[in-house]
């Protein structure tokens, strides 16, 4: 996590998310840094739901709330 903040940080502070990335796909396009994080961030949601998933499968529970007279954390 620390090594992709310091990345976006550093993509950040030499354009912002509109500017292209420099890797070119085979057939000569290019993305934007915003396609990028996009993408990354619909990856991620993805597998936090597939872990949520399996969370369920395990201890019955569904939704975000915990149940009544769960202990705060």
């Amino acid at each position: 996590m620390a090594r992709s903040r310091r990345n976006l940080r550093q993509v950040l502070s030499e354009g912002g998310v509109d500017q292209p990335v420099r890797h070119t796909r085979p057939d000569g396009r290019t993305v934007g840094v915003r396609r990028i994080l996009a993408d990354l961030i619909e990856e991620y949601s993805r597998h936090v739901g597939q872990a949520d998933m399996i969370r369920e499968s395990v201890d019955g529970r569904v939704g975000e709330d915990p149940p009544a007279g769960f202990p705060a954390p």
